[in-house]
């Protein structure tokens, strides 16, 4: 097997790995265990195929760069996948009921916290939307607030209360 094949095995295989690790990081056992399987018969494959031929030291370069490629391809595949859930938080000065009655309106659930901010009264928003779904509901309060403060992290729910989902979006 040549220097390029070691490249491509490399590649696939680190990228269901970094796969795997965000599966696994989001509850989702049985997919990890499969892509784990996979992930490690091109392993052991591309592991075999340079240590069977230690002379030739394009096949050392490629295993390296099939790894460092792998990982840059395994991070695009998951953001491009989406799998899981985002805590979305929004802080308005001025259009916080604008906000949660669109926001409502488009069928997400959120919590609405009255709180004081540095320079006065301010509106919190929280609300969990699928990842997949932050760009859209990033734009959507833009485009009602777009002095809104917006941050963003991951989370794995624990119990299922309102989530936007009664109308599916390609």
């Amino acid at each position: 097997m040549g220097a390029l094949g070691i490249f491509a095995i490399r590649v696939v295989s680190i990228a269901m790995d970094t796969l795997r690790f965000m599966l696994v990081m989001r509850g989702r056992s049985v997919i990890a265990w499969v892509l784990g399987f996979f992930e490690t018969i091109l392993f052991v494959i591309a592991m075999g195929a340079v240590l069977n031929n230690m002379s030739n030291p394009l096949n050392v370069i490629a295993y390296a760069a099939g790894f460092a490629t792998g990982n840059t391809v395994g991070i695009w595949l998951e953001r491009k996948l989406a799998i899981g859930f985002t805590r979305m938080s929004v802080v308005s000065t001025q259009r916080g009921l604008a906000l949660t009655e669109m926001l409502r309106e488009a069928n997400y659930g959120l919590t609405e916290i009255p709180g004081r901010g540095k320079d006065g009264m301010v509106t919190l928003i929280q609300l969990l939307v699928r990842r997949k779904d932050v760009a859209h509901v990033e734009k959507l309060i833009l485009d009602v607030d777009p002095e809104a403060f917006i941050t963003a992290e991951d989370v794995t729910p624990m119990r299922r209360g309102h989530w936007e989902g009664s109308r599916q979006r390609n």
